[in-house]
């Protein structure tokens, strides 16, 4: 399932990120601190990995 907006792909590649090590889990906030608890790390690449041309800043509700 790919991203619907920049915001939900970059909180997915600092969630990514943690999960891995690369950055510690205290520096996640909102989104990326409960997308790194909830999803596995294939889930995250989903997501981390979607092009973000034509995607809107932040998905309408």
């Amino acid at each position: 399932m790919p991203a619907k907006s920049k915001a939900q792909q970059k909180a997915a590649g600092a969630a990514l990120s943690a999960k891995r090590g690369d950055t510690p889990k205290k520096e996640l906030k909102g989104a990326s601190k409960q997308m790194e608890k909830s999803m596995s790390e294939k889930q995250l690449e989903e997501f981390a990995s979607t092009k973000r041309k034509g995607k809107p800043e932040h998905a309408s509700k």
